[in-house]
């Protein structure tokens, strides 16, 4: 039997699931246009719910510098294990595998993955962009992806994020960045490829799937909150902008990401866009957009913001600094900072040391601070009590 942890509205608990790790016999996925069987879940015999008060116990046992580390998640380029290990030993409390990350075999990235485990009794958040198709990190990965699964029938979507979160988490990775909840019919868009949906409903189905799949094996993201499919251009190099209004983005945009929060989204990823209506400010430096994701949608679980360094490659002087935009983000909502371009092996701790040196100064509240490190702990410790032991099956294709 294999362990998962199963999240409705903000609860976490751990729940029996049949394994994952089949022989050759067993239904396979060998082309991105096959269709993976779903995986098997059994009804929940024994429900074991992670409390947020000793998520909030922890915390408080923390000075203001370890909470600062602990909502930051590092990166830092090379699949050295006793290199990240030791990147890790500063109290980060996660890290982004990029391409960079990825060895040749999954046994080598498993001995990766445990290796940035400082703590294996509060290990942290290993996350991913593993989306498929055109954004794809890890090898193995030959299930149908957002390039085709727009134009398919829902199961599909179920049954290919089953067996990409089971490929994930067999990795030793608790979270991915990859369910894309924008939408577009625009096929010039820069999000077009990478979309579930041409349109709020089709796309809100399609979040739905793929969020309900992954998380039975990790935890899933929904991005990029407000919604980019509004807001044209690539926010990896500009704040992509749009005057759409509240009202009107209630009934598009908000849709998808309403239906993954309802199904029970771990993160939510803030992206760098900019709703000149709601906030001239970019959404993942809005306190406006955070407060309608939270009293609006409901969203109870980790905030995240895309990648920070994206804000410096859009060459807006008011983005140049990159420890200012992690304090910024912080102060506006963010309980996770990312921080990818731009870094080296120092980032991190720098915007770790200048968000605690904002809450000893009392420009940021040290109220937000802990309420940030208590969402990122809870999120921690639901990994640590997943008793999942993903084995490697050098013999057999990735099943759902």
């Amino acid at each position: 039997m294999r362990r998962y942890r199963a999240r409705s509205a903000g609860a976490i608990a751990v729940v029996a699931i049949a394994t994952l790790c089949a022989g050759p016999a067993a239904a396979a996925v060998s082309t991105a246009s096959a269709t993976p069987a779903p995986a098997v879940v059994e009804p929940p015999a024994v429900v074991e719910p992670v409390a947020e008060d000793r998520a909030a116990e922890l915390v408080a046992q923390m000075t203001v510098a370890q909470q600062a580390a602990s909502i930051v998640m590092g990166h830092v380029a090379g699949t050295d294990a006793a290199a990240l290990r030791s990147y890790m030993e500063s109290g980060l409390g996660g890290f982004i595998l990029m391409g960079a990350n990825i060895p040749a075999t999954e046994g080598e990235l498993q001995a990766l993955t445990s290796a940035l485990t400082v703590d294996p009794a509060l290990p942290p958040l290993i996350a991913v962009d593993q989306e498929g198709g055109i954004v794809s990190r890890l090898n193995g990965d030959d299930f149908a992806a957002s390039t085709s699964l727009k134009d398919r029938p829902v199961d599909d979507v179920s049954a290919a994020f089953a067996a990409r979160g089971s490929l994930t988490a067999r990795a030793g990775i608790t979270v991915n960045f990859g369910t894309v909840a924008d939408f577009t019919a625009d096929s010039r868009s820069f999000i077009y490829g990478r979309a579930l949906g041409t349109d709020p409903t089709s796309a809100a189905e399609r979040v739905t799937a793929a969020t309900a799949a992954q998380e039975q094996f990790l935890g899933s993201t929904l991005k990029h909150f407000p919604g980019h499919g509004a807001a044209p251009g690539d926010s990896h190099s500009a704040i992509p902008s749009t005057g759409m209004g509240m009202e009107e983005w209630r009934a598009t945009e908000a849709v998808p990401f309403a239906a993954g929060i309802d199904a029970g989204a771990s993160l939510l990823m803030f992206g760098h866009l900019s709703y000149t209506a709601v906030d001239p400010a970019p959404a993942s430096l809005s306190a406006a957009w955070h407060q309608i994701a939270r009293d609006e949608l409901g969203f109870h679980g980790v905030a995240v913001t895309d990648d920070l360094g994206m804000l410096l490659s859009s060459g807006d002087p008011a983005h140049a600094d990159p420890v200012a935009n992690g304090v910024a983000a912080v102060a506006a909502g963010n309980d996770l900072v990312l921080m990818i371009a731009g870094s080296d092996a120092g980032t991190a701790g720098q915007m770790a040391a200048g968000i605690a040196a904002s809450v000893d100064a009392g420009t940021l509240p040290a109220e937000r601070l802990a309420e940030a490190a208590t969402r990122v702990m809870a999120l921690r410790l639901a990994s640590s009590s997943a008793t999942a032991q993903w084995a490697v099956c050098p013999d057999c294709e990735p099943v759902g």
